[in-house]
């Protein structure tokens, strides 16, 4: 089922931490922050611009929120692994949530210490101190980094999870670095050559999310959105998460809402993660999509893991479900074809005789339909069902095989049947007039598989070239043409049936065209 539907996806909402970027994090830099958000500036004296004497205090409670909690973050482990534990007493700790972006500890004789997303954290204290650190981190946030914001309880209220971090001094940036993935570039262009939408839904800052997305090369004209002003009406919800590409600050919930939006609007959902804040998400995609590495809640509720955790995976998944259910189509359409013409073929013998119209035997020996079944059928769609097929499954599989297969069932089991009936009534013997309707039915049975091979490639105009040939063979050696029990003469016969072969393609092809112009899809 993961297979099928991923062969159907036409939307990818990916989340850029672990599925654009490498896993892991690693430390970049501090930026120390003055009490109004400014960066400290440095000085011959003081050359980290550390001027009341804060630098190993920064550094120390850094330390202490890394080892603050019992399973880290990659976030707070990349900090745990940059900056020593200072043996600080933890009296309180509020975990890191993805909804609240935050984390935080109470440590005694040192206070309280909070870490997480400055524009989370800030919006309730001083708005030019919030503004000014907002525009100190732009720049960081720019490269594609993960900017935190280190601050200090400043009021008697503790940081707590229902109540909020209370008052806050800013003390730090910190940023933590993200590669982009070798082959995400890559990956990404293959989805837009195949007409695959990406979103990147992240709970990082707007322009950390659109630095990483251009790196990997995916357009957002429209520019990254902010999911904390995302709207709730479902109308205009649908508006914007079609209009963007790129969205930063996005909680669990949103991400839930952003998938229901875009298969509201008809899209086709698979939604890549590796998070616990991506399981609401991954089970009401309809491709739910996990990294091996990712929590395992994600991996519980996804119908896909990517043992190996890469994204570049996914190209070659979406090309065997296409190749999968592409080709089973085609094959559908071969199958199903002599299915209605052999039924057609029977149903007329039985007509005839019943009626004594024209009382006649069977137009074929079952060594006529095994060369012809083998040449037109059998072969062909072996190999067809192997070779790449990179088209978009499309909904309305069985009335499209329907469409093809019933007309070219009856053009076969016609055109078989007028050339056999035209050589009896013309007195020749029944081995003539079974040849004749065996040479007729292969050019139309011939002409069915070339419109199943649409669009030609090398390799399928080759097995339609051959098989094209192999009939002919079989006529032209004696040993073979006795033993399928086709006898050609070099009579009037054996034009009519080659005549009315050709008519009866002609008329197929005309009706395919037909077919196609009215069932055509209007251009997106």
């Amino acid at each position: 089922p993961a297979v099928e539907v991923l062969a159907r996806v036409d939307v990818v909402c990916v989340d850029k931490t672990g599925t654009l970027t490498e896993p892991g994090m690693a430390f970049d830099r501090l930026v120390k922050l003055a009490p109004d958000g400014t960066a400290r500036q440095a000085t011959d004296g003081d050359p980290d611009g550390d001027s009341d004497g804060d630098s190993n205090e920064v550094a120390e409670a850094l330390g202490a929120l890394g080892v603050s909690e019992a399973n880290p973050n990659p976030t707070l482990a990349a900090v745990a692994a940059e900056f020593a534990d200072p043996g600080w007493e933890l009296v309180r700790a509020v975990p890191f949530s993805s909804a609240r972006k935050w984390s935080a500890g109470v440590f005694a004789g040192h206070g309280a210490w909070v870490l997480g997303a400055a524009e989370i954290l800030l919006p309730d204290g001083d708005p030019a101190v919030a503004r000014q650190v907002a525009m100190t981190a732009a720049p960081v946030a720019a490269t594609g980094a993960r900017v935190l914001l280190l601050a200090r309880g400043a009021g008697e209220a503790q940081p707590d999870a229902d109540t909020g971090p209370g008052e806050l001094v800013p003390m730090a940036l910190v940023s933590i670095a993200q590669h982009l993935r070798p082959d995400a570039a890559e990956t990404v262009a293959y989805f837009r050559r195949q007409g695959v939408a990406l979103k990147v839904i992240s709970g990082d800052n707007p322009a950390t999310v659109a630095a990483i997305a251009a790196q990997a090369g995916i357009p957002d004209e429209a520019g990254a959105f902010d999911a904390r002003h995302l709207p709730t009406d479902p109308g205009e919800l649908e508006r914007v998460v079609e209009e963007h590409n790129v969205f930063g600050r996005v909680n669990p919930d949103q991400k839930r809402a952003m998938v229901a939006a875009l298969q509201r609007r008809g899209h086709t959902v698979a939604m890549t993660g590796d998070g616990v804040n991506d399981v609401l998400a991954l089970k009401d995609a309809d491709l739910g999509i996990a990294m091996g590495s990712g929590a395992s809640a994600t991996r519980a509720v996804a119908q896909l893991v990517l043992l190996d955790s890469r994204f570049s995976a996914l190209p070659h998944v979406v090309a065997e479900g296409r190749r999968v259910l592409g080709n089973i189509e085609r094959v559908s359409d071969l199958f199903l074809t002599k299915s209605f013409y052999a039924s057609l073929l029977s149903l007329m013998t039985v007509v005839f005789t019943l009626t004594q119209v024209f009382e006649v035997e069977f137009v074929f020996l079952p060594r006529h339909l095994t060369l012809i079944t083998f040449l037109t059928i059998g072969t062909p769609a072996f190999f067809m069902a192997l070779m790449p097929n990179t088209q978009r499954f499309r909904p309305g599989f069985f009335r499209r095989v329907l469409r093809f297969a019933v007309p070219a069932g009856v053009v076969c089991s016609i055109s078989a049947f007028s050339s056999y009936a035209l050589v009896l009534v013309a007195g020749h013997p029944l081995d003539t007039a079974r040849t004749a309707a065996a040479v007729t039915l292969f050019i139309v049975a011939w002409t069915v598989l070339l419109l199943v091979a649409q669009p030609l490639n090398r390799w399928r105009l080759a097995i339609v070239v051959v098989m094209g040939l192999g009939f002919p063979f079989v006529l032209a050696i004696p040993v073979l043409s006795d033993f399928f029990a086709l006898y050609v003469t070099a009579s009037i016969e054996f034009v009519w049936s080659v005549g009315i072969g050709v008519v009866g393609a002609i008329v197929l092809s005309t009706i395919r065209r037909v077919i196609e112009r009215r069932y055509a899809r209007p251009t997106p």
